[in-house]
């Protein structure tokens, strides 16, 4: 594990939201929104890498983060300022229309969606364990939602656990496209392939006037898609309540989301004296 890189050093501070920034019930505290305010007053640019759609981070509109979010697990490139896509890396029609026909025939039982540009499209049977239907432009059979490039297939069965869901989408899938769980209860999710939220940051520090590498980025997060990310990134943060594959890789172990353990560590490491 490496030493805590020095608070000059950090330019970029990459977060999750769900189980690691968001408390429970999707919100943060005054503390967690004055911290990341300060943050940016002291010239650290705070980006969240999440698996959730673009739509879903209109919510999150007054966190006080105006840079961008990293939406669908990196499919996605949000303008959070301007609620607006500014990028994608999608499934092609034909490959979507693939892997859904191979889900569907390999997975007994499992139920299909898909994340895309347009927005949320499903078979009848798949239902958000948050009961969500916002953005929802198509309920139909595989043959009409895979006729849409996409960002993230979606993947439920009521009968499996999420590990048992993602061992065996993965199988499926193979080397076609990337297969992860970010916590989302009996689901897994697929994006293109080499499509992680790693890629997702390391491409949009790159593109930065002035590039940001990675030492100088520290990365929370509680998930296995969090993973790549993880490591890539110079400091690597879980949270308490991670799921333990991303302890493993951690270079630190923080406060709980319920604790504010994001804003804490940023205050404490960053901001003390600024």
């Amino acid at each position: 594990m490496s030493d805590p890189a020095a608070p000059a050093a950090v330019r970029v501070v990459a977060t999750d939201c769900d189980g690691t920034l968001l408390r429970r019930d999707g919100t943060v505290s005054d503390y967690t929104r004055d911290v990341l305010d300060r943050c940016a007053a002291a010239g650290i640019t705070v980006v969240l890498v999440t698996a959730r759609p673009p739509r879903w981070m209109h919510e999150l509109g007054d966190l006080g983060v105006s840079a961008v979010a990293l939406c669908g697990n990196g499919a996605f490139t949000y303008d959070v300022a301007r609620r607006e896509i500014v990028g994608h890396r999608l499934m092609p029609a034909p490959l979507v229309t693939e892997l859904l026909l191979a889900l569907k025939d390999g997975l007994p039982g499992a139920h299909l969606a898909t994340e895309s540009l347009r927005g949320f499209a499903r078979e009848p049977g798949f239902e958000r364990a948050s009961g969500r239907e916002d953005g929802q432009w198509l309920v139909g059979d595989l043959t009409e939602i895979g006729a849409e490039p996409a960002g993230k297939i979606l993947v439920r069965h009521q009968d499996w656990q999420t590990e048992q869901i993602d061992a065996r989408v993965a199988a499926v899938v193979g080397d076609r496209a990337e297969v992860s769980h970010s916590g989302a209860v009996q689901m897994a999710e697929v994006t293109a392939r080499g499509v992680t939220k790693a890629v997702a940051l390391s491409t949009w520090c790159a593109e930065q006037t002035s590039p940001v590498a990675a030492h100088e980025v520290w990365a929370f997060g509680d998930m296995p898609n969090d993973i790549p990310m993880l490591e890539w990134a110079g400091r690597a943060h879980a949270v308490t309540n991670a799921h333990p594959d991303v302890v493993a890789v951690a270079d630190e172990v923080v406060g709980s989301n319920e604790d504010d353990g994001v804003a804490r560590t940023l205050e404490r490491r960053l901001l003390v004296g600024g």
